[in-house]
Parts: C-alpha cells; structure tokens; sequence
C-alpha cells in the first residue's frame, strides 16, 4: 500500500536538489530534547560531566547529520538511503551517546535490550510497519525514536557489562543485521511499495536499491560492533587499558 501521507522528511527529491534538502523543522528541536530528556534519564551521569565528554557532541553531530543534512530527505525516495539514515541512529550515535552517558544501577539486563533492539530492526524493516511509518509522522517518530533507545539501552549494557556477554550481544548483533541484511539482498522482488516509483532517478531500480540496503546491512553494518568487540577481546587479553566510560576514567 502507497503511503497516503507525504514522508516526514519530505516528498523524494530530485537529484538535481538533493543538496537543498536540509530540514530545519521546528519539531526536530522538541525531538532531540526529548531524546535528550530520555537519554539521561536512563544514565547515572550528570549535564555538566555529559557535556565535558566528547563523545557526546559526536553523537549530537551524527543526529543532526541523520536528521538535518540532505540525507534525511534522500530516504524518502531510497531505501538504502533509509538504512544508511538507521545504522547513523544505532550503530553510531547510540554507542557514542552511551559512552558519554553510562547506565545507571539497576539497568536493565543485556539479553533484554538485545533482545528488544533485535525485535525493533526486524520489526521496523518489514514492509507492512516500514509503510505505515512513512505514512504518518507520529509512527515515524515512534520507529526512530523506538530503534534509537532500544540501541542506546543495549550499548550501555554492552559498555557496562563483563566482557563474555558484552561480546555475545556484539556477535548477536552482528549476526541478526546480517541476516536481516541477507534477507534484504537475496529477494527477488521488490519488498517496499513506497520505494516503487523513486529510485529511478538515482538510477537504481527499486530492486536495485533494496539489494543496495541488504548489503549496507550486512557488511558496513558490522564494523563498528567488529570495533568494540575487538576492543574488549583485546582488554580481555591484557594487551590494552581496560575500555571504559569517561565517567570511570
């Protein structure tokens, strides 16, 4: 089913305006203050000690690169665009945002936020929830801001915890993406209707372009879990100083 709405970010630009395409929506301001309110909510760190860490302006650049930049109006007429736009979401603002912010006593466990951050991806990235977000601005939101805590949630418990779970829900991760990632490349029909008629002036038919996602997902995807898990297997050997928050520092 077409979305009856126009995306959040806007109806799929142009090439030849791609670069004019930045969102200044005023609703992005009331977002990230939530996001904000949210993410400190679940850490045990404080606004002056998060604001001296610089991994915390990363992740803020990372947003506004995902959110402001042309990027977020390219995902309306690309999927790959669209994984390009969540792997910014869960794979680099929200580990960035968890060094800055660990979590506080009593978080939840581990296998629990992995486990609610897998349903999340799997969830999102079917073609049924996928349309439905695109068709209303409040699912939007609740599909970003839902893969965003559910990432952030889990990064915190993976920097908090022993190494043998830390590197379990690393592998998990990286396993669940690529089998989403496979599942994307190997279809031999398109999946996503909104995606039907926008592709073809990026040049890439849309079975072309769901290809394209499925191997964004499943390679470049695993790098920075690949990253963290090699930097507590190094720890864990002694060859390192241990991996550790700024807070801990």
């Amino acid at each position: 089913m077409q979305p009856t709405q126009t995306p959040y970010c806007g109806p799929a630009p142009h090439p030849g305006d791609l670069w004019s395409s930045w969102n200044f929506d005023p609703l992005l301001i009331a977002v990230f203050a939530a996001m904000a309110v949210g993410a400190f909510a679940m850490s045990s760190t404080g606004v002056r000690q998060a604001a001296r860490s610089p991994y915390g302006a990363m992740a803020v650049l990372v947003l506004l690169i995902a959110f402001v930049s042309p990027v977020c109006a390219v995902a309306s007429a690309l999927f790959s665009a669209r994984i390009v736009h969540h792997l910014l979401l869960v794979a680099a603002a929200a580990p960035l945002l968890a060094l800055a912010l660990p979590a506080r006593f009593g978080r939840m466990p581990l296998s629990a936020t992995f486990l609610a951050h897998t349903v999340l991806m799997w969830t999102w990235h079917a073609p049924l929830p996928y349309e439905w977000a695109l068709s209303s601005v409040p699912v939007y939101w609740l599909m970003e801001l839902s893969l965003f805590f559910s990432a952030f949630a889990m990064w915190q418990g993976i920097f908090a915890a022993r190494a043998g779970p830390a590197l379990g829900a690393l592998l998990g991760s990286i396993v669940q993406m690529g089998m989403l990632g496979a599942l994307l490349t190997f279809a031999t029909r398109p999946l996503y209707e909104a995606h039907a008629t926008t592709t073809l002036p990026f040049g890439l038919t849309p079975l072309g372009d769901q290809q394209l996602a499925g191997l964004l997902m499943w390679v470049p995807a695993a790098l920075p879990y690949l990253a963290v898990a090699l930097v507590i297997a190094w720890k864990l050997f002694g060859r390192a100083e241990p991996f550790a928050s700024p807070k801990a520092r």
